[in-house]
């Protein structure tokens, strides 16, 4: 089995899609509207992003409004990817358990977008703990 889709809620998909389209090069998927917009990645791969008119953007790193996801990045240079996440419309929260391995970034519709070099997969755990091996925890 092979992960095929991830698909992000969002008030506007074509603009959450240019966002993504110019953080990492991905291709448009021609059957993209207003309502539904998508980019084709390698390995089948497809990132989607999905019109909900009420849609409310996660509070990170409150749990007013739980992050819902997050996407992990790796990337040669952390300084230059953030740069370029911030100069596409990504805002950087004050919140950054540590900068020096990964930056906790929001792409323009609220979603935790994590550029880092040396991004170790694991579950969520509870933000107040001592620092651990996961960006989000």
């Amino acid at each position: 089995m092979r992960l095929c889709a991830i698909t992000l809620d969002c008030p506007d998909p074509q603009a959450l899609a240019a966002f993504y389209q110019q953080a990492t090069g991905l291709e448009p998927h021609p059957a993209s509207d207003a309502d539904f917009a998508g980019l084709n990645g390698e390995h089948g791969l497809f990132l989607g992003f999905q019109r909900v008119d009420d849609h409310r953007a996660p509070d990170w790193p409150g749990r007013t409004l739980p992050q819902q996801s997050h996407l992990d990045f790796a990337v040669d240079d952390l300084d230059a990817a953030e740069t370029q996440l911030l100069a596409l419309g990504a805002a950087k929260p004050d919140h950054q358990p540590n900068p020096t391995r990964w930056r906790v970034l929001t792409d323009p519709a609220g979603h935790p977008c994590l550029p880092g070099q040396s991004l170790t997969p694991g579950p969520v755990r509870n933000r107040e703990a001592p620092a651990a091996p996961h960006p989000l925890a």
